[in-house]
């Protein structure tokens, strides 16, 4: 059965899953590439993001390795793929990834404003949703099939998921970094009432990884 998860998303001490500010040279916001320390040496984030052999392994890798594993379709909020708002000023920008993302599967991009699907290297297809989070899941499951959707952000996208019911499954990786500000992920979420439980907590040097996981039996 298809499951909705959030994977290798980090947030700092303060509970703040990105910056302040993001822009062109701030696409994490000011600050928000230091809650990555853990993942950007890894084996898995050096090949998927760089196209480069070798990295670390252990836990952080682990961890890495879990976020791709069976993933069939994405999710992600309109930040995660542009820095720009409003209306399409032109159709040139194709996300931050150059030519070939890391996704290798169909990606739904949450927006207000249509635009036409583009086809990229690797077997990625950004998909633009403007009919909301429900539309974007229904067509993610469909093109996922038997596999997993991934929600990959941001805050605000995780969180409209999330009071809706809809997540099953959240790695969090906490950082030993302090933002001050930014986007809060659990801002106004109730993980208790919506039947969240922890299955698992393991540390690194770089990151305590925690695994929660949804009752549904209880619900």
């Amino acid at each position: 059965m298809t499951r909705v998860r959030v994977e290798s998303l980090t947030i700092s001490l303060d509970g703040y899953g990105a910056g302040p500010d993001q822009d062109i040279k701030n696409p994490m916001g000011v600050g928000g590439a230091d809650l990555h320390q853990w993942a950007w040496p890894t084996r898995t984030f050096q090949r998927a993001l760089f196209g480069a052999e070798g990295g670390t392994t252990g836990v952080d890798d682990e961890f890495a390795v879990r976020g791709f594993t069976n993933i069939g379709a994405w999710i992600l909020g309109r930040n995660m793929f542009s820095p720009m708002r409003g209306p399409w000023p032109d159709l040139s920008w194709k996300g931050w990834w150059g030519d070939e993302p890391p996704y290798h599967v169909p990606v739904f991009i949450l927006t207000h404003h249509a635009r036409p699907s583009i086809e990229m290297a690797g077997n990625t297809t950004f998909h633009f949703v403007t009919g909301g989070i429900v539309e974007a899941l229904d067509r993610a499951r469909e093109a996922a099939g038997e596999r997993d959707v991934r929600i990959g952000g941001g805050a605000n996208t995780i969180q409209q998921y999330l009071r809706a019911g809809l997540i099953d499954e959240m790695h969090l990786a906490i950082a030993p970094v302090l933002l001050g500000s930014g986007e809060r992920l659990l801002e106004g979420v109730d993980l208790r009432a919506g039947g969240f439980k922890c299955v698992q907590h393991v540390a690194s040097e770089k990151a305590t990884h925690v695994v929660l996981r949804r009752d549904t039996a209880g619900n």
